[in-house]
């Protein structure tokens, strides 16, 4: 037997049925018409936003990278939750645009940007972080071509990593920003070229649970932007400090303490360097927001037993919610939080299953022994903490099967 994860305590049940935005988890796939599905309730993702808005700084800006959920008619709703889209793309571009968000609100970062991207990001005034110097060659002679000026912010790789999180953006070589020896050297030619200098991207890494690493991480990220900034001799209008604030998707993982993050950064910003007097700070967050609220629903189609082990077979799988597989980057295969969605908070026998995905790999299992109520055909498993880098972090087109539908409900 393997435990699973954490599910928030806010879920509960009505005669037995998981609710979902007040909804009943069956309710809501008879209305989208089947299973697979994904289901966000877009109460939580408010009640999120306006927790950590009380727990942070006033005037802190609070940035939605939209990478961790992209689906419009949440995107919709977020544009009059948060302070900016961060997008990573030209697509995404487009659906921040149709979504509401004003494009001097949006950030575009990502290291390989095309020749079109930067002509669609900078003919519409969004502000590009650039990741390089050639990519500021190529933003400087787009701009020069449609006789715009540009709207240009420089990455930057920093010279320490975020500790303990799932993913280090920051901190020795990388893929990602300028080099922090380098980053003034090119913010200043991009001031000299005549651009709209916005300022710093720094952003050393994401899914950390652990409190004290993002209070010094965001110390040393100021720090470091001071210091960039009196190099070049310019106060920057924003620095982004990136997120990196995690959620616990498995057994024994705590949240963040957002309160003590937000008073440490307060003491920061309240007294910042003098060159940083004027200038805006944002918080650059994803999954925090998102992944609470997501919940996806998939349908049993067959129990069988192997070698003395129970397999429930359901109808979705790792092409859908890929992170919970855990081949989106795990080291170690954990379990997300899982239930029966139709047995929920009934109190019954529980024994050992692995809820196996419809795919022929074995590498498409969605909970390993985890116990549960007795399982049986029909039954509706749901995966908890589905918010955040699902559906479209996930090969929806391997082997041929259909996509997952998805529902915002309390939007």
């Amino acid at each position: 037997m393997k435990p699973s994860g954490p599910i928030p305590l806010w879920f509960e049940a009505e005669d037995g049925m998981l609710l979902i935005g007040d909804c009943g988890a069956r309710s809501l796939i008879d209305e989208a018409g089947d299973t697979p599905l994904f289901v966000y309730d877009m109460g939580t993702v408010r009640s999120t936003i306006g927790r950590l808005r009380v727990a942070m700084p006033d005037g802190l800006h609070l940035h939605y990278a939209m990478k961790a959920n992209p689906f419009p008619p949440l995107l919709a709703a977020m544009t009059g939750l948060v302070d900016g889209f961060d997008i990573a793309s030209g697509g995404e571009l487009a659906m921040a645009l149709e979504a509401g968000m004003a494009p001097d609100r949006i950030s575009f970062a990502g290291p390989g940007k095309r020749d079109d991207e930067l002509h669609a990001a900078i003919g519409t005034g969004v502000t590009i972080n650039l990741e390089s110097e050639g990519e500021a060659r190529r933003a400087l002679g787009m701009a020069e071509r449609l006789g715009v000026t540009p709207r240009l912010a420089v990455r930057v790789n920093p010279d320490f990593d975020l500790k303990g999180s799932g993913m280090k953006m920051g901190g020795g070589a990388k893929p990602f920003g300028v080099d922090a020896d380098r980053a003034a050297a090119l913010a200043r030619q991009v001031i000299d070229a005549g651009a709209d200098w916005r300022g710093w991207h720094i952003f050393a890494g994401s899914q950390a649970l652990d409190t004290l690493a993002i209070i010094e991480a965001q110390a040393q990220t100021v720090a470091l932007a001071a210091r960039l900034s009196e190099e070049v001799g310019r106060t920057p209008p924003l620095v982004n400090i990136g997120g990196g604030l995690g959620v616990p998707y498995f057994p024994g993982d705590l949240p963040v303490d957002a309160r003590a993050i937000g008073l440490a950064l307060e003491e920061a910003l309240t007294l910042p360097p003098e060159i940083l007097e004027e200038s805006a700070f944002a918080m650059e967050l994803g999954r925090y927001f998102v992944a609470e609220a997501g919940v996806y629903l998939t349908r049993v189609v067959d129990v069988k037993e192997s070698h003395g082990e129970r397999f429930a077979i359901v109808d979705g799988g790792l092409h859908h919610q890929l992170a919970a597989s855990g081949n989106f980057g795990t080291v170690v295969r954990r379990n997300y939080p899982v239930a029966i969605a139709n047995k929920f908070g009934v109190e019954n026998a529980a024994e050992p299953v692995t809820i196996a995905g419809c795919l022929c790999t074995p590498l498409d299992r969605l909970a390993d022994k985890v116990l549960l109520p007795p399982v049986q055909e029909g039954d509706i498993v749901a995966v908890f903490m589905a918010g955040a880098y699902g559906a479209t972090a996930s090969p929806s087109a391997f082997l041929g099967h259909a996509p997952a539908r998805e529902m915002l409900v309390g939007g």
